[in-house]
């Protein structure tokens, strides 16, 4: 009867093991299944709001995506009159800049106003040769350099003159700084 009772004990923890089991395995699956979904909702919600700004116009009615203006840095970027871009933006640069007595970071966006918007195939083709010449240029400059208007102005000059010697001359016209910080 001993025995008996000790085999019933045994398989009812068995099953009470096996039950638990079960709960925990069913809780972690009903945990992921949750998250996944307020994933789901979360990323569908951000494109959703990314189409509508691009859907319309300042005052909020809906427009056409062909007329929709062009993206561009403070104050908007210069368009084409067929609605195309004719600005190419470079990814920011971030360099180390000598000031006379420590070294400081120059952070500089760099957008280049192109002849016409058939040219941006032939930039994108060339931008890691773009980008390594205007990264040797930032970097031969110092805060001297940078710091007043004329410097800047110097240094767009300079620029245009480096991607000229990449790209055919006159292919790009102009160089804005969408961004400069000396930190």
């Amino acid at each position: 009867m001993a025995k008996e009772d000790q085999a019933g004990a045994e398989t009812s923890a068995e099953e009470g093991g096996k039950k638990k089991l079960f709960i925990m395995i069913g809780a972690a699956v009903l945990v992921l299944v949750i998250g996944g979904i307020v994933a789901f909702m979360m990323m569908g919600k951000g494109d959703k709001k990314e189409g509508d700004k691009a859907a319309v116009d300042a005052h909020g009615n809906p427009v056409a995506a062909a007329s929709a203006p062009a993206a561009g840095g403070h104050g908007g970027a210069p368009a084409a009159a067929g609605g195309a871009s004719t600005v190419f933006s470079l990814d920011p640069f971030i360099v180390n800049i000598y000031d006379g007595q420590e070294l400081r970071y120059l952070k500089v966006k760099v957008e280049m106003e192109m002849a016409n918007p058939a040219i941006k195939p032939e930039l994108e083709g060339r931008v890691a040769a773009i980008r390594d010449a205007v990264l040797v240029l930032l970097t031969t400059k110092t805060l001297q350099d940078v710091q007043d208007v004329q410097g800047k102005n110097q240094l767009r000059e300079e620029i245009l003159s480096s991607v000229s010697k990449i790209v055919a001359q006159g292919k790009v016209t102009k160089v804005y700084f969408t961004d400069f910080v000396v930190q």
